[in-house]
């Protein structure tokens, strides 16, 4: 039997691009920051929040963003490090749902409804899914949990950065009709506009109107007006990946060098990759290790064997191996172990539960 209501996480990195430049750069943490353009030139990518406050923002010019903060800082943008985080935050997402639909760098819808798990409230999915975020990364993100994407996506909004909003099915509407007509996720400042020229600015006033005047002016678009301030959205979270490793990594805040700290690392690394496997229900044969020194070279060494591996004693020892391997003559920064080349186990059925439609957010 169908659940009544989908149990829907949107997660959403709090200024991605800025946080992962004053993460790697601690000089630049609390300053005013852009990433990407400059002063005389180009477009600026993403804004710390505390830029925001001087009212830059993305998409905007950078001579223009120079001109509201003048203590502005630029620096160009490392897709390469954003997509490398991205891909940490996301290997969390999928120890509690396969069901995840990125949709940047930066963000994702999560369907908890069925999960890994099997936690009956999504508010606390998405709490402990931040916290890990935080403790894995040193990031803040922000979430929004409801019944549907559209909802969870403005949710995730109003409590930025760090925190997060649940809003309840029986919520649904009644936040719906309060929210202000630009706050509605797809509706940018020319359809508002125009909602404004209508005397429509809140979801109350759009569910005034018929379906028949919201088409003749909207056109195609009269239908999901409709139906969103009604929180009638039937679109899935649309997965899309083949999950090709399973990872754990630390970036330390004050490197490491000692070899007794190095293994202490690798001996938690390696604890927190069991427990992905076994929630993953994998074992692998392949094991790579990283090390990030504290200039930000990078190297991996890996070793594959006939065997399949999961338990964390030999995934310490041989990932201390292949770090030992190397004459390391400087501190270390980040350490981290992945696994690679699976054998899948065959997941358990599941029972049914005589509680399916009942639902805690």
């Amino acid at each position: 039997m169908e659940a009544e209501y989908r149990k829907i996480i949107h997660v959403d990195m709090d200024a991605f691009y800025a946080s992962v430049e004053a993460l790697d750069n601690p000089k630049l943490r609390g300053k005013p920051l852009a990433v990407g353009g400059n002063e005389i030139r180009g477009v600026i990518s993403a804004a710390s929040y505390e830029a925001r406050k001087f009212g830059v923002k993305s998409a905007m010019s950078g001579a223009m963003a120079k001109r509201k903060c003048p203590e502005l800082i630029f620096v160009p943008p490392r897709f390469d490090r954003y997509k490398e985080i991205s891909q940490q935050i996301r290997s969390i997402f999928y120890e509690y749902t396969d069901l995840v639909e990125p949709l940047a760098f930066d963000e994702a819808f999560l369907d908890v409804t069925e999960n890994i798990h099997g936690h009956s409230s999504a508010t606390e999915i998405a709490f402990e899914i931040r916290e890990r975020i935080f403790q894995e990364t040193g990031l803040t993100a922000s979430a929004g949990i409801s019944i549907n994407k559209f909802t969870a996506k403005v949710a995730s909004d109003i409590n930025k950065p760090n925190g997060q909003k649940t809003i309840k099915p029986h919520e649904v509407e009644k936040f719906l009709e309060q929210l202000p007509i630009n706050k509605f996720f797809g509706i940018g400042k020319v359809t508002a506009q125009k909602m404004h020229n209508w005397g429509i600015f809140n979801g109350h006033q759009l569910k005034q109107q018929s379906l028949a005047f919201l088409n003749a002016n909207f056109g195609k678009s009269g239908q999901h007006y409709y139906n969103i301030v009604r929180g009638i959205q039937h679109s899935k979270v649309k997965p899309h990946r083949e999950r090709k490793s399973i990872a754990a990594e630390r970036t330390y805040s004050t490197n490491i060098s000692r070899q007794h700290e190095i293994n202490e690392a690798f001996e938690k690394i390696a604890q927190i990759l069991e427990k992905r496997m076994q929630q993953s229900q994998t074992k692998a044969r392949t094991l790579t290790v990283k090390i990030k020194y504290s200039d930000f070279q990078q190297i991996t060494r890996s070793k594959t064997f006939e065997r399949l591996i999961c338990k964390k004693e030999e995934l310490s020892k041989i990932a201390t191996e292949l770090y030992h391997q190397e004459n390391h003559k400087k501190s270390v920064r980040l350490l981290g172990i992945s696994m690679t080349n699976f054998e899948l186990k065959e997941p358990e059925a599941k029972q049914p539960s005589s509680n399916q439609l009942r639902l805690d957010f």
